[in-house]
């Protein structure tokens, strides 16, 4: 794309879960930190459930996905999977000629930059084997130091910001004291606000997925 263009850059955001209110949110925490001159779309899932919690769920996601992809590669200029397991990313690289990025990886890329050990804080224990292959995938296994689940349901603590909040910091606080991480990434898409809340409690940075993804595909689209 022309840097130079008076066209707002339309990034589509993919919600892979398939509740609009997520998308909403998410869109919403997007525009707040796009550059100048973008615009962010949001499209969500409709055969997933409403919060991916599940690896099987994660993988059944994928193909929807790269649908929605495909189906609006013509108005976009670069496309954002908010899912923090990246489904349906490596499809979508193969088969469409556009920016593609997961906030998955680029939290990760972010976190780790300078060699920075980092560590993931999130709600859904059965998707850590998915969570903990992603480090290897990216060349970072050397600077991770795990996940941390917050302690609760994942679906019970979606419905309550407050102990969701609490939680989250309970679980970043083991990654810092125990794990030695020097950042920690929220790791889910549907946790972007608490993510937000959570920055300014701890003195490590805190990772926010979607501002990562968001910068990430800004860099790529103007590149």
């Amino acid at each position: 794309m022309d840097p130079n263009s008076d066209r707002l850059a339309r990034i589509l955001l993919i919600n892979p879960n398939s509740l609009e209110a997520t998308t909403a949110m998410m869109v919403a925490i997007a525009k707040s930190v796009a550059a100048t001159g973008f615009d962010i779309v949001g499209a969500t899932a409709t055969r997933a459930p409403s919060m991916i919690v599940s690896a099987e769920a994660l993988e059944a996601a994928a193909p929807e996905v790269e649908e929605i992809a495909r189906a609006h590669q013509a108005s976009s200029d670069g496309i954002i999977v908010a899912a923090f397991g990246d489904p349906g990313l490596a499809g979508i690289r193969a088969a469409i000629r556009l920016p593609a990025v997961g906030i998955g990886e680029s939290s990760m890329l972010e976190a780790a930059e300078g060699g920075r050990r980092f560590g993931v804080a999130t709600t859904t224990p059965l998707l850590k084997a998915k969570i903990d292959a992603l480090p290897d995938t990216l060349g970072l296994r050397s600077c991770y130091t795990g996940t941390r689940f917050a302690e609760g349901d994942p679906s019970e603590l979606m419905r309550d910001p407050a102990r969701l909040r609490a939680a989250l910091a309970g679980a970043v606080e083991v990654c810092i004291a125990q794990d030695g991480a020097e950042a920690v990434i929220i790791g889910g898409g549907p946790l972007g606000e608490a993510a937000r809340e959570l920055q300014p409690m701890f003195t490590v940075p805190v990772i926010a997925p979607i501002p990562s993804a968001v910068r990430r595909i800004v860099r790529l689209v103007t590149a």
